[in-house]
């Protein structure tokens, strides 16, 4: 056998091992699985890690992934309980739970699933009026995962979750929508407006009569300050007056008895006749001066009448 005919037999047999490695060795990445057919029938599933198939028996039919996967449900147009047409779409997120059933149960699990949820949107919201699709989310939302849930468990899907992306009416309904809300927002401002012109009124009510209770409260307190004040000064003139007679009091009685002593002295009964007489002297003169008429007593000369009498009232005051 020449050289050329053994390169061309390594040649032949490396390409035939590199066929068989390619076509019949299977390293499964992570959360991935591979659906094995023996001979056109299912044989098993293949998880992460490495596999040896049986060359032209077996064959990797189906490949799963095993991760949570993101569908966008296309946008559909949809007729509400009051008749408007919206257009919706959404998301769905879904897992493969059984590769075996998601290879065999149906189709193309993606494709149902996404048709199951459009006509089930379309039955859920045929069931609202338009202004309460805003408000139903997550009615909708709950809906549509029970029914695909619910239709999917043959083909070994889990339905996590639905979530409606837009819920988008038409342009005539978004300007009456927009002026609904013009309206809600300037009737809004005119009753937060009333209500601040309220609470002011209020507040301007409280203030006056805070105002007028000072105001009370502060005539009556002045009215007390002056009411003390007048009995203080009342009070203080009635110490002064009781004051000034004890004076006047204590001097009339100091004078009186320096008068007595005067008198018990040597010559004191002579001044005292002396000041008698020039008492009444002085007396009887101003009663000239007050009156035209004058009425003169008898004795008015008799000097020694007035002495006596003077002494006898010094002699009873002295025995007393």
């Amino acid at each position: 056998m020449s050289g050329t005919a053994v390169l061309i037999i390594v040649v032949g047999l490396a390409i035939f091992f590199i066929f068989l490695f390619v076509n019949y060795i299977r390293v499964v990445p992570q959360n991935e699985a591979y659906v094995v057919e023996r001979l056109g029938k299912y044989s098993g599933t293949l998880i992460s890690g490495f596999h040896v198939l049986i060359p032209f028996i077996d064959r990797v039919a189906y490949r799963h992934t095993l991760k949570e996967q993101v569908i966008d449900v296309p946008p559909q147009i949809c007729i509400t309980r009051d008749n408007i047409s919206v257009e919706v779409d959404g998301v769905l997120y879904m897992t493969v739970m059984d590769p075996q059933k998601a290879s065999y149960g149906v189709g193309n699990y993606h494709t149902a699933a996404i048709q199951l949820s459009q006509t089930t949107m379309r039955s859920v919201i045929g069931k609202l009026e338009l202004d309460r699709t805003f408000e139903e989310r997550e009615t909708i939302n709950s809906e549509i995962i029970n029914a695909v849930d619910k239709a999917s468990a043959p083909w070994g899907v889990k339905v996590n979750r639905y979530e409606v992306k837009n819920i988008t009416p038409p342009q005539s309904i978004k300007d009456a929508m927009e002026k609904q809300m013009r309206a809600e927002r300037e009737k809004r401002a005119l009753i937060a407006e009333s209500e601040g012109d309220k609470t002011a009124q209020i507040n301007r009510a409280l203030g006056d009569k805070e105002a007028r209770i000072n105001i009370a409260e502060g005539e009556r307190q002045q009215l007390i300050n002056i009411s003390e004040g007048e009995k203080q000064r009342r009070i203080n003139e009635a110490e002064g007056r009781a004051r000034e007679i004890s004076l006047v009091a204590e001097a009339t009685a100091t004078a009186l008895r320096l008068v007595g002593e005067a008198i018990q002295s040597h010559g004191g009964q002579d001044a005292v006749s002396l000041r008698i007489v020039e008492s009444y002297l002085t007396e009887f003169g101003k009663l000239a001066k007050e009156t035209n008429a004058l009425i003169i007593p008898s004795n008015v000369v008799d000097l020694a009448s007035v002495v006596a009498v003077g002494r006898n009232v010094l002699e009873a005051g002295r025995k007393s």
